[in-house]
């Protein structure tokens, strides 16, 4: 795989402490992925025909051990990664070990996980949802907050000129929307490199399938850079604390929630980030200002 959709690149590298666990253990899974976009045609305004392509959305629903878990709609390009992103994220499961089988069939619309002890206390999982911002509204269940106050990520200092010079290297990564437009995209990032990329209809199916291939791959989070085309709100801080990850880079904004999260779990927060602008909205002591632009022209009064 290429960086183009998920996977790691050539100059991809995983913790040296976390390199047993892909070698220890891996559930089968399928490789139901489907063709991210279609094409259509359409008028543009010129009265003219077009050729063009729209990303797919289509309903997936989730079930572990036969159970009725939630549906994501999503774009489908890597179902078995966003299930078990959203079962890590979620905090529903704890370990990959866990988890035996993942399996996607697409005339069902479904996706099976299977665990192999089966999984405690699902009743009080599920109890309690709490609707998102999440594109076409997400969830977050209860289990999900339970302990998220203990999580201590580390301190991870970032160099302005490796801001700039990461998003130069991700600008072209986005092929998906450079083709069909309507989709976020995510990436996980170790200094200016992009080691995963993918996009989806919601920036949590995004950030849900680079949580499964980081679970599936062994990737560490605790060094790396969490970029997102999407606006940084609570859920998405939420999700980077699970994955250990401690710096957020996003073109879009923050919501104030987000803003809030971020500050009370220690997550470095830059957002509007674009050329070289950005606003550091938390964490502004871990960031090197080694390469500031050049001085904003002066008002004539």
């Amino acid at each position: 795989m290429n960086t183009h959709s998920i996977g790691m690149s050539a100059t991809g590298t995983t913790e040296a402490g976390m390199a047993d666990s892909k070698a220890k253990y891996r559930p089968e899974i399928t490789h139901a992925g489907l063709s991210p976009t279609h094409p259509v045609t359409a008028v543009d305004e010129y009265n003219a025909s077009r050729e063009v392509e729209v990303p797919g959305e289509s309903p997936l629903t989730l079930y572990v051990d036969g159970r009725e878990i939630v549906t994501l709609m999503t774009i489908g390009a890597h179902p078995e990664a966003l299930a078990l992103g959203y079962l890590r994220n979620q905090r529903f499961v704890d370990r990959l070990e866990q988890i035996q089988s993942v399996s996607v069939d697409h005339h069902t619309e479904s996706v099976q996980v299977s665990t192999r002890e089966g999984i405690e206390g699902w009743d009080e999982k599920l109890k309690r949802r709490t609707v998102t911002t999440g594109c076409g509204q997400g969830t977050v269940f209860s289990c999900t907050l339970d302990n998220l106050y203990s999580i201590r990520l580390p301190a991870v200092s970032v160099r302005q000129s490796t801001i700039y010079a990461l998003l130069n290297n991700i600008s072209d990564q986005n092929t998906i929307y450079r083709r069909s437009g309507a989709v976020h995209g995510c990436a996980l990032c170790e200094g200016a490199e992009s080691l995963l990329y993918t996009e989806d209809v919601g920036r949590h199916n995004a950030a849900d399938a680079i949580s499964g291939y980081m679970w599936l791959d062994g990737i560490s989070g605790s060094d790396k850079i969490f970029y997102t085309t999407g606006r940084l709100t609570s859920e998405i801080v939420m999700k980077a604390a699970h994955m250990g990850i401690a710096v957020l880079l996003s073109r879009s904004g923050v919501t104030h929630m987000g803003l809030e999260l971020a500050q009370e779990l220690g997550v470095t927060m830059i957002a509007r980030a674009k050329g070289r602008h950005f606003l550091v909205y938390h964490g502004a002591g871990n960031i090197v200002f080694d390469a500031p632009p050049e001085p904003r022209p002066a008002c004539k009064k």
